[in-house]
């Protein structure tokens, strides 16, 4: 089912996390024979351990857009919650936010140990690569399948999310200037949730326009993402966030709070916002999904 206007954006993202959580449980049901079985456990309980499932859907939206269908793309949409997945793994142990809650429930390592959360996190960075191929060789052609984990694998990477992780926790790599934090988010947050859609609009064939618009639409929309994050942090409580409220300030952390105000980062959430929508106003009917999904993330509570 395509999007429309006739149909409210909550439902249809609803629908859309449905799709991705079944195709998730089929993947968590597959355990293969020779991966040991509490290390699948440990993969699995974070992986279906909910959230809004926002990149998996970016990427299978982003095909859509542009001709593809979802059979196609789920591979690649699966792979990059197991990304964004591993992150949260890593985010939550003792040496990094030290963190005890995730998604409303006990952080793998609280589960499972510090030794095998950490194995599961680098076992599901590992898979997201391996999946997809193993899954789409012979089904896409293979120029769009590089290229698609070419950007899967940037997006994973030191100069990704592994590079803003360290731009995050670790105080010799940060630089006490304003424009820092922004850095933090683009590398952090932003790079996956652009990836997640530029991945689909190489699978789907879309043109070098196209693709440039989607570019700059994912970037804002990531930024946008993060700034809000920074104000939920402050204003929300552990039962609606579903993590640990409050825990940047506490630890001294760099964010858009700290760094620009209450007031002017929730200027900064909806410039980045503004700019995400006027990307996907271009795309014409292609971009009304891209478009209403900007105005609901600057609007969200968790």
């Amino acid at each position: 089912m395509l999007y429309s206007e006739k149909i409210p954006l909550e439902d249809f993202l609803i629908q859309r996390k449905s799709s991705v959580e079944e195709a998730l449980n089929r993947f968590c049901c597959g355990k293969p024979d020779d991966i040991p079985p509490r290390l699948w456990d440990s993969m699995c309980y974070s992986l279906m351990a909910g959230g809004k499932r926002l990149r998996p859907i970016l990427c299978i939206e982003a095909a859509h857009a542009f001709g593809s269908d979802m059979k196609t793309i789920m591979p690649f949409a699966l792979a990059f919650e197991m990304i964004h997945t591993a992150s949260l793994i890593h985010d939550d142990l003792p040496c990094m936010d030290n963190d005890s809650l995730r998604r409303g429930k006990p952080t793998n390592h609280m589960k499972f140990g510090e030794s095998l959360a950490l194995m599961a996190g680098t076992s599901l960075f590992l898979i997201a690569l391996e999946y997809p191929l193993k899954k789409c060789r012979g089904e896409i052609a293979q120029k769009s399948l590089l290229e698609a984990l070419e950007l899967l694998l940037k997006a994973a990477g030191p100069s990704g999310i592994h590079g803003g992780q360290t731009l995050d926790t670790d105080l010799q790599s940060q630089l006490h200037e304003t424009d820092f934090v922004w850095q933090i988010a683009l590398q952090k947050t932003s790079c996956l949730i652009q990836a997640s859609v530029l991945c689909g609009a190489t699978i789907a064939g879309a043109n070098i326009e196209e693709f440039k618009i989607m570019s700059t639409y994912s970037k804002h929309l990531g930024l946008a993402f993060q700034i809000v994050d920074d104000i939920l942090d402050i204003k929300s409580e552990a039962s609606h966030l579903g993590k640990t409220p409050g825990k940047d300030q506490k630890q001294g952390k760099l964010t858009f709070i700290s760094s620009f105000g209450y007031e002017r980062t929730l200027q900064l959430a909806r410039k980045e916002s503004q700019r995400a929508l006027d990307e996907a106003v271009k795309l014409g009917l292609k971009g009304l999904f891209f478009k209403d999904l900007a105005v609901y993330l600057e609007n969200r509570t968790k």
